[in-house]
């Protein structure tokens, strides 16, 4: 019984095998296979967006980009605008302050110094109506006090606005502060190479030489043999 069941589905494994191979030689399998080829690649045609929507999207992204980017270059525009006028401005305040200085610098040292011309000025009145011909004295006595009278005046004046007198008996010559006259020979108790005597006082403004004062210098003396 089973060698007549195996007998029979080999006689149907070659039936079906010899009825393949005889549509193959009619060219139906390629017939189908080239059908199936066209509706596979209809199907993928449906599936795939159109082309014409693609560049629309892109255009209209490029297109609100551009106008972002033109606000933007907008915007900088005024604050670069802004920013030149605001340096422009602060070179012309600049520019003024520096003039005023210049102009208006010396004015407390002016307004200061119109005190010592006030009391000059009223010694000299005070000689001229009160003095008489022959007193000489009298006359000599108050030039001497309204003398120094504005003479500290003067100093205080110069002390409030850091204007220093210098004295350099004694000090080792300095040419940054000491202008050279003349050598003169080491007295007694006299150092060689120290200003021995001041023709004319020199000057400082807060700690700045402004005038150097004119000295002798003391040098040893040369022996005679």
């Amino acid at each position: 019984m089973a060698v007549r069941l195996l007998w029979a589905g080999r006689l149907r494994v070659q039936c079906l095998l010899s009825s393949t191979a005889a549509w193959e030689s009619k060219g139906w399998p390629l017939l189908f296979s080239t059908a199936i080829q066209r509706t596979a690649g209809e199907d993928c045609r449906s599936e795939d967006p159109p082309d014409e929507l693609g560049p629309s999207l892109a255009e209209r992204a490029l297109r609100i980009k551009a106008v972002k980017l033109e606000k933007e270059v907008q915007d900088l525009t005024v604050r670069y605008q802004r920013a030149v006028a605001d340096c422009e401005n602060i070179r012309r305040r600049t520019q003024r302050c520096v003039e005023d200085a210049k102009i208006f610098g010396i004015q407390s040292f002016c307004k200061d110094l119109v005190e010592v011309a006030d009391i000059l000025e009223k010694t000299t009145e005070c000689i001229s109506e009160e003095s008489e011909p022959g007193d000489q004295k009298l006359t000599l006595e108050k030039v001497f006090r309204g003398l120094l009278l504005l003479e500290a005046k003067l100093k205080s004046v110069f002390a409030k606005h850091g204007l220093e007198k210098l004295t350099p008996i004694g000090d080792k010559y300095d040419p940054h502060q000491h202008e050279l006259i003349c050598h003169v020979p080491a007295g007694v108790g006299v150092q060689p190479g120290t200003v021995a005597l001041v023709r004319q006082d020199g000057y400082k403004l807060h700690g700045r030489t402004i005038r150097l004062a004119r000295v002798e210098v003391a040098v040893e003396s040369q022996r005679r043999l």
